[in-house]
């Protein structure tokens, strides 16, 4: 550039040749090279660009200009930070700090008239090593520094001193503690749905952070020659410059898509940078997956060699400045050592002479007490023995035995098959299990891939049987307790979804799955029944206990038929509640618990001989409902005003706890002409439990519903009743996430804004639209109507799948109330970012075909999503 280019001419200059860049990158192929080759020429510009500016600027030619953090290295992402070093010798600001301060301010405020973005520090050589001594993250940033214009002299002064005061094993222990916590952040997982691909584990930064520390002990700056200094071999370098291609070119590839600096592969983002890469949902050989899914595969894939080789190569680092090399080794047996508590292969050929070594290496981490991880050169000889484990491999009965003994160690199970999947020997085992490594789930309530979900699931069933865990789940550990191999739940666990993605019932194709592995593994028959029926069946609880009306005999009878026996009921129900738990956190709640034990104890009682006997039942519930009501001082005789207009119904489908305060709350107003709200914190966990009695009336319901929706409160069960005398006693379970009200103040703001709301006369209001969530915009799931007569032809089972969002449930109670429905039971289960509601209805129009299809027409417009 010529000199004294104008600020205007310079932003147009600046601006045309990036976007000329960015252009020649979107229209050429997607491959590694064009994006090193971007990230590099987009340096060069910027180089030139401030380079120009810091000779207009009229700086002293005694300070100097570097790159730094990530710009120092020679490549930028295209809408990547530009961070800048304005290096002044000491004292020189004493010197001259009228013009030097205006010098200074005139270069900054040029680099952004022109459109450069930059972070500019500005500190004399002193400052430099006093700051960097005190912030490992400022003292990584100038680890990098590259000179790109003023005095050299003072630059190479700079890297000289900065060289002298660093200390390797501070650095190293400082940037492992970063990066623990960093992972923490994530999960601890690469295989987050929505990864961030510079942060995440296996991502970016988990590389950068290996060059760092190398560069800060002197051991190298690249792979090659960290591979001539024998702490990696020639095929990991390759590896590692293979995987850490991929995600750059992942990285620009989503720069460029989303137009600004995004690291994340948000849902909205995903199918825009698939399309980027060419990827296609009915691509030859993409097996039916969208193409989003095809990309992320791709990212997983090399996020977890990023892992694998990060944790190889970390452990050869900190041995290597530590000195802990020369550390003492205990030999464990013939074939490993204990390391300074890390587990190491006596040879470095071990798997390679003795395949079965492979799988005994898991055991041997479990077996062996003060044992924490795998040492640099176990992980190295694993990553190297994967051609080893082929299919002759996995029919090795020798193997087969090692497999199941580990699964039938006291303890260990968690950790060991983390890092059995961590090291890829879990995918080379069990083939089934390769298949759905890094495998998105779209079904909008899963957070994790299949296979981290599968891991989660098999960590919750294992803390049932670990004392220490009893508080989390002490119904879950008081079963465990009590049963007998807890190992087969461990296979259900790892099997109960192996077959996600193949199409079909992926339920019936992992029953297959596993009785295979049972049967190749010499399970005795009744063993592999039960987890075979595990398997299977592992929707079927949570089905019937959120769907289906547990006070009805009928409902428990075909439950506890299939069940057959108190031993599956048990791992059915523990199989059950580690699944759900496994899923999200926002998918549990106590009341999904209280359902499900619920449905545990009465199917129990059946098994164990007790046939349902609703008088008897319903009696013993009056007759503690009446206990408690003494407790409260009540007289007796308060509970039969109320109890004498109710149906049978009513009584079965509350427990006593719901009776006595029902009948402490209306006993004096069982003819009221005003609705009567009551609200209590709700018995089962978080929330509050609302009771609304009223007269009847066809649109009651929705009215409620359009209170809790108006006031943000979710519904996550509702009981619905009609007495003799014509009045609704309907009760809710309800929450509110975004309500930070003590308790006391909620009960009473429900109680008096819902009355005040179901006395005001006018139509029903509009449901609210409120926000959807990204993955409802972007996996948008079909919704699916199926209304039809229950069993005894009485009522109507009116089932409803949809994407969740505000206002739902209130769209579906106004449809149902404009055509005269009425609601007998409302079991509303959200699981996640979807709802899956079962209610049970009557009415006339329901009796008239053509009204019935106009019903279901509009319910299905009444869930859609909004175009």
């Amino acid at each position: 550039m010529r000199p004294e280019i104008g600020i205007a001419e310079l932003r147009q200059h600046f601006k045309t040749g990036k976007q000329g860049l960015l252009d020649a990158f979107r229209a050429a192929a997607p491959t590694v090279s064009a994006a090193t080759a971007l990230m590099r020429k987009l340096a060069r510009h910027v180089d030139a660009t401030l380079q120009t500016l810091w000779h207009q600027a009229g700086l002293p030619p005694e300070a100097c200009l570097a790159a730094v953090g990530g710009y120092g290295r020679g490549e930028l992402f295209p809408f990547s930070d530009v961070d800048v070093l304005l290096l002044l010798p000491d004292g020189m600001e004493a010197h001259q700090p009228g013009a030097l301060k205006t010098a200074l301010e005139a270069f900054i405020t040029a680099c952004w008239d022109i459109g450069l973005e930059i972070g500019a520090s500005v500190r004399t050589l002193g400052e430099c090593v006093h700051e960097a001594a005190g912030d490992v993250t400022i003292q990584t940033a100038m680890l990098e520094a590259r000179q790109l214009a003023g005095a050299k002299p003072l630059f190479k002064q700079f890297e000289q001193r900065l060289g002298t005061a660093m200390d390797a094993r501070a650095f190293l222990r400082a940037k492992t503690l970063e990066m623990r916590q960093r992972h923490t952040k994530y999960d601890d997982t690469p295989y987050a749905l929505e990864p961030n691909c510079k942060e995440s584990p296996g991502g970016l930064r988990d590389l950068q952070l290996l060059i760092w520390i190398a560069r800060a002990a002197g051991l190298g700056k690249t792979w090659p020659q960290l591979a001539a200094r024998g702490l990696i071999t020639p095929f990991e370098s390759r590896q590692l410059q293979r995987h850490e291609g991929v995600l750059k070119l992942i990285r620009a590839r989503l720069h460029v898509v989303a137009g600004r600096r995004e690291d994340r592969l948000v849902f909205d983002l995903q199918t825009a940078v698939a399309q980027s890469f060419g990827y296609q949902a009915d691509s030859p050989g993409n097996r039916g997956q969208r193409a989003s899914e095809v990309l992320m595969r791709r990212y997983y894939w090399s996020a977890k060699a990023v892992s694998q080789l990060n944790q190889i190569l970390l452990l050869n680092l900190e041995e290597q400045i530590s000195g802990s090399q020369n550390a003492p080794m205990r030999a464990i047996n013939e074939r490993f050592l204990d390391r300074a508590g890390m587990l190491e292969v006596a040879s470095d050929d071990l798997y390679e002479r003795e395949p079965h070594a492979i799988l005994e290496t898991f055991l041997i981490y479990q077996q062996t007490p003060g044992v924490k991880g795998l040492s640099a050169r176990t992980l190295r000889a694993l990553y190297n023995a994967r051609e080893q484990m082929d299919s002759g491999f996995r029919r090795d009965p020798v193997n087969r035995a090692m497999f199941l003994k580990i699964l039938q160690q006291p303890e260990g199970q968690t950790h060991a098959f983390r890092l059995m999947n961590q090291t890829s020997v879990l995918g080379r085992y069990l083939w089934v299990f390769r298949r759905i490594v890094g495998q998105m789930q779209h079904d909008l309530f899963h957070v994790y891939t299949v296979d981290q979900h599968i891991l989660m699931v098999l960590r919750n069933v294992r803390r049932f049987f670990i004392p220490e865990h009893a508080h989390e789940y002490p119904f879950c550990s008081q079963l465990a307790a009590q049963f007998e191999r807890p190992w087969l739940l461990y296979i259900a666990a790892l099997f109960h979804d192996v077959a996600k993605g193949r199409g079909g019932d992926h339920s019936d194709l992992g029953a297959r799955e596993v009785r295979r592995f049972c049967r190749e593994h010499g399970l005795p028959k009744e063993d592999s029944a039960l987890v075979e029926f595990l398997v299977q069946h592992h929707l079927t609880l949570s089905r019937v206990a959120q769907k289906e009306d547990l006070s009805d005999p009928e409902v428990i009878n075909a439950f506890v038929a299939k069940v057959g026996d108190t031993r599956r009921l048990t791992a059915l129900y523990l199989l059950t509640v580690a699944d759900i738990r496994g899923t999200s956190p926002k998918v549990w709640n106590a009341w999904k618990g209280k359902l499900l034990e619920d449905l545990f104890r009465v199917s129990l009682r059946a098994l164990g001989g007790a046939k349902p006997n609703g008088e008897a039942e319903i009696e013993a519930r009056k007759q503690e409902a009446r206990q408690a009501l003494a407790l409260h001082s009540m007289l007796p005789g308060t509970e039969a005003p109320l109890w004498n207009t109710l149906q049978v119904s009513y009584f079965a489908r509350h427990d006593a706890g719901d009776l006595a305060w029902h009948a402490r709350s209306l006993w004096r107003h069982v003819d009221a002409a005003a609705p009567i709200v009551r609200a209590r914190p709700s018995p089962v966990g978080e929330g509050l439990q609302v009771l609304v009695y009223a007269p009847d009336q066809a649109d009651l319901f929705a009215r409620i519903c359009g209170y809790f929706d108006s006031a943000g409160f979710n519904i996550l069960d509702a009981k619905v009743h009609t007495t003799r005398s014509g009045f609704a006693l309907d009760t809710f379970q309800v929450i509110s996430p975004d309500l930070d009200l003590h308790h006391r103040d909620l009960v009473s703001l429900v109680e008096t804004k819902l009355a005040t709301a179901l006395a005001a006369p006018g139509p029903l209001p509009e449901p609210r639209r409120g926000r959807l969530s990204r993955r409802v915009k972007n996996f948008p799931f079909t919704p699916r109507i199926s209304l039809r007569p229950d069993e005894r032809a009485q009522a109507w089972l009116l089932s409803i799948s949809a994407s969740d969002r505000a206002g739902l449930l209130y769209a579906i109670a106004r449809v149902l109330a404009r055509h005269g429905i009425n609601l007998q039971l409302a079991k509303i289960s959200t699981l996640g970012e979807r709802v899956e509601d079962t209610f049970l209805v009557d009415g006339p129009a329901l009796q008239q075909n053509r009204l019935q299809l106009q019903i279901e027409s509009e319910l299905l417009d009444a869930v859609a999503l909004p175009a």
